[in-house]
């Protein structure tokens, strides 16, 4: 069996897809709020903010940046720790308005989980510094 910090190909790979993933969401739905269509609007409305274009494309914008930052390995770590503020801010509007548990309110949860697990599994050196493990830089 490998120490946890060593990595393995199916290891590896497994984080790409997951982080893939991830990313493919993350880049379809921050472009969708970038376009000013009827169900981004009624979407935000039913959220409680001001059916605005600028702040769908601000909030578009946002999103992309975090996981642009997030799909760069050299930079994946400060886009993990952005977008999980991003999805807790998800998972706090939907509590607030009362939307379902499973499918509403924990969706963020859901992403920010798959987003660290990925992470963690494609980076061995996040790996040993989160699990205080010493790794050789090969």
């Amino acid at each position: 069996m490998t120490e946890l910090h060593e990595s393995t190909p199916a290891v590896t790979w497994t984080g790409r897809i997951l982080s893939g993933l991830v990313i493919a969401f993350l880049l379809l739905d921050g472009s969708l709020k970038l376009v000013p269509i009827q169900p981004v609007s009624e979407a935000m409305l039913h959220l409680g903010f001001d059916s605005t274009d600028a702040l769908a494309r601000g909030l578009g914008t946002l999103l992309i940046a975090c996981t642009l930052l997030y799909a760069v390995p050299r930079t994946a770590l400060i886009g993990a720790i952005l977008l999980t503020g991003y999805l807790g801010g998800s998972i706090a509007i939907h509590l607030r308005i009362g939307n379902p548990l499973f499918t509403h309110i924990l969706f963020g949860g859901y992403l920010g989980v798959l987003l660290w697990i990925g992470l963690l599994a494609r980076s061995a050196r996040l790996r040993a510094l989160i699990f205080n493990r010493a790794v050789e830089v090969a």
